[in-house]
């Protein structure tokens, strides 16, 4: 079977069993994000997060899966504004179970059926869509913890 891959300009965390997708144009808050998830798994928000990867991530669609890893020279690096490349804890390779678009032109208070999910590489995915200047980590803690959202 044939894989369908690619680098994009995202970060991407594993949280709990799947990661989520975070993708947003040149300073969106990606990092920022991202940073916000490890930090709610060190103080018990969330049970489990580690970093897959930040700036780019490695993107691979096989068996139905779309699977997060981070290029060679990124790995275990994220950004830190005002701080530069910090080194982490990363994990090499994860399911991605959730997409976050920042800055997303669709977000709405109420969205759409059709604007909760994307097409990666065939993979039909979840999608969390956030507007220009608000707050991710509420909504995606929200969603995380629901019982909508099903990680297996």
């Amino acid at each position: 079977m044939a894989a369908d891959s690619a680098t994009v300009h995202a970060s991407a965390v594993l949280v709990g069993a799947r990661a989520v997708l975070i993708r947003g144009p040149p300073a969106s808050g990606k990092s920022r994000l991202a940073l916000e998830l490890l930090e709610a798994a060190r103080t018990g928000a969330l049970r489990f997060a580690r970093l897959v990867a930040d700036d780019r991530v490695h993107l691979e669609a096989i068996g139905g899966r779309l699977l997060a890893s981070a290029p060679e020279a990124l790995a275990g690096l994220i950004e830190v504004r005002g701080c530069g490349l910090l080194r982490v804890t990363h994990e090499p390779r994860a399911v991605i179970g959730l997409v976050i678009d920042l800055d997303a032109p669709d977000a709405e208070r109420l969205p759409a059926p059709d604007q909760r999910s994307i097409a990666i590489s065939g993979i039909l995915l979840p999608r969390l869509p956030v507007a220009k200047d608000f707050g991710a980590l509420p909504g995606l803690l929200a969603l995380l913890s629901s019982t909508q959202h099903n990680w297996s």
